[in-house]
């Protein structure tokens, strides 16, 4: 038995049929973004390299803990 969803219940409405500022709050705050301000050049982002690097910092550990354990002469 299918239930079919209440109409107006799932509906999306943009963002720009509801003003949640006053025009001239909203005219401020359009100035302040659009001011550049906040602008930071970025490098891109490089997953394989932080892959890598992850790899790289877990394995450093391993050996790590391997040096902490055979010089506190415990058995591995």
């Amino acid at each position: 038995m299918l239930i079919a969803p209440r109409a107006g219940r799932n509906e999306v409405k943009p963002m720009s049929d509801e003003r949640k500022l006053y025009p001239e709050d909203q005219a401020r705050v359009d100035s302040v973004l659009h001011s550049g301000y906040n602008d930071v050049e970025r490098k891109p982002f490089r997953p394989l390299y932080m892959m890598i690097m992850l790899n790289v910092v877990v394995v450093a550990l391993l050996f790590l803990s391997k040096w902490i354990v055979k010089s506190a002469g415990i058995a591995w």
